[in-house]
């Protein structure tokens, strides 16, 4: 097996060799075997502890513990976000390390309500580009992404290199059944703003309810805030 003990470069990781590797395994297994392929410092793992964030979240603390959490602050957030995400790092014993965009970048999206008149550069502000420094330090990046929430995420597979990164998608092919039923088994807490009709969850100016991703940029053509652009290179 190819290890990261004998990977040279990132190119040599052969990205169909992975998806064929992965493929067969559990949710667990993906997670565990990923970690004999890279090395922790160099796996990096977002989250947006919105409301289908405490799965992964769950595996990763049983896991990999020690596995750092990086939370993008875009200072949009609900506040019920980021109470949730306290109450999952007090439970799940996370190491999670908050994001923040430039400072007067994100002024300036407040000033010119970026989210309304420019909601991809709004994004790109306070969420791509206050990543995009993270990124470089890593090889590989944990996303939560499932197949069932859209049309783009159907057409991912477990492993997809982006960017001069190699994209995770451990639970790319759960279906929403197997989803709510790993939840209750569990009993995982569900982010507060589900109770109200929030399927899934951004920053304030962007969502409203719905269900599913339906509620996200509600009446533009946005599907993906930036960090998962559709354009994917294998």
């Amino acid at each position: 097996m190819t290890t990261y003990k004998n990977i040279r470069s990132r190119a040599e990781v052969n990205v169909k060799t992975l998806n064929k590797i992965f493929a067969p395994l559990t949710f667990e297994e993906r997670i565990q075997l990923l970690y004999r392929y890279f090395r922790q410092e160099d796996v990096l793992y977002t989250s947006s502890f919105g409301t289908k964030s405490v799965f992964l979240l769950h595996l990763i603390s049983r896991i990999r513990p020690s596995q750092k959490v990086h939370f993008i602050n875009t200072g949009f957030n609900f506040p019920q976000t980021l109470a949730y995400k306290e109450e999952l790092t007090e439970l799940f014993g996370l190491q999670v390390e908050d994001i923040i965009p430039d400072p007067t970048q994100h002024q300036f999206s407040i000033d010119e309500k970026a989210w309304k008149t420019a909601p991809d550069l709004c994004c790109a502000i306070n969420k791509v580009a206050a990543l995009d420094p993270i990124k470089e330090k890593h090889k590989v990046w944990i996303s939560g992404l499932m197949a069932y929430q859209t049309n783009y995420r159907s057409e991912l597979e477990i492993f997809e290199e982006q960017d001069g990164i190699i994209k995770f998608h451990p639970l790319i092919d759960i279906d929403e059944g197997e989803f709510l039923y790993h939840l209750s088994y569990y009993g995982l807490p569900k982010h507060p703003l589900e109770a109200f009709g929030y399927g899934s969850i951004g920053c304030t100016h962007c969502t409203v309810k719905g269900k599913g991703r339906e509620g996200r940029w509600k009446g533009k053509t946005k599907t993906e805030c930036g960090l998962h652009p559709s354009r994917l290179s294998a």
